[in-house]
């Protein structure tokens, strides 16, 4: 009954914005009267359990109550997929047209509509969990992002390159195109750049250019963004803190945070 009514009610407004946390906390509240007091509004039962332990998929011993949290950033998760993949809607173009005309990517969240900064928003979390696969190199960042297998500890072994770089928000299509790579750095580099440089160099070279759109994909292994699939690994793996935060470990989960006190 949690899940299916009060859980459900606000899905709509979670794939457009991101609820206030005053809001998640006042709905959650809701559901654990619905859970513990039922019809009752004045009853005093005692609560079972804490609340976390609630949010527990019923496989590992819970009750799978859903995480608000982890569901209303996994819900506007699919908006970004669409506008990076370039998807043929509307909303896409529109946004495209309107914020980045010469093909930018989004830096300045502040530059734009209250709905489009809530999905920015999600930006580093949706980075965290996609690689892209290129193909013109115009959706993503050379430094910054994941692209054609290269994982998050081979772009910290550039850190020394990286600092040299002229331009640290230039995407792998404006690198790749470039007639001298060494225009997008200061010079001279240091050794251990110039070392970096070369690799890099190398890598550049094996990269073709072609006619199409960046495929993203997802660490579920599929092309396909799947809200469900990120939820359960949030669940099952305890991994969205990662996305959410963008960082290299587990601090403390969203569920834990909203929970603590309060049952």
């Amino acid at each position: 009954m949690t899940n299916a009514v009060i859980t459900a009610l606000p899905t709509y407004t979670m794939c457009t914005y991101l609820l206030p946390k005053t809001v998640v906390k006042q709905i959650d509240k809701f559901r654990k009267h619905s859970l513990w007091r039922g019809s009752d509004l004045t009853s005093k039962k005692p609560i079972k359990t804490a609340w976390k332990m609630v949010s527990v998929p019923k496989d590992c011993g819970g009750l799978g109550a859903i995480n608000l949290y982890t569901q209303n950033v996994s819900l506007l998760l699919k908006h970004l997929h669409k506008f990076y993949n370039k998807a043929d809607v509307p909303w896409v173009h529109l946004i495209r047209t309107c914020y980045y005309p010469n093909g930018d990517l989004p830096l300045n969240i502040n530059r734009s509509s209250f709905w489009w900064k809530d999905i920015l928003k999600s930006q580093t979390s949706f980075k965290c969990m996609a690689t892209a696969t290129i193909v013109d190199g115009s959706t993503n960042f050379f430094w910054n992002d994941m692209w054609n297998g290269r994982s998050l500890s081979s772009l910290s072994s550039q850190t020394d390159l990286c600092s040299f770089a002229i331009e640290k928000h230039v995407t792998v299509h404006s690198i790749i195109l470039s007639e001298d790579l060494l225009d997008h750095f200061h010079l001279p580099l240091s050794v251990e750049a110039f070392s970096q440089f070369q690799q890099l160099d190398s890598l550049v070279q094996d990269i073709p250019i072609q006619i199409g759109s960046d495929v993203w994909s997802y660490i579920w292994g599929s092309t396909q963004f799947s809200q469900s699939r990120l939820i359960c690994i949030s669940q099952e793996q305890e991994i969205f803190t990662l996305l959410i935060n963008g960082s290299g470990s587990l601090i403390v989960s969203q569920n834990e945070n909203s929970s603590s006190g309060s049952y």
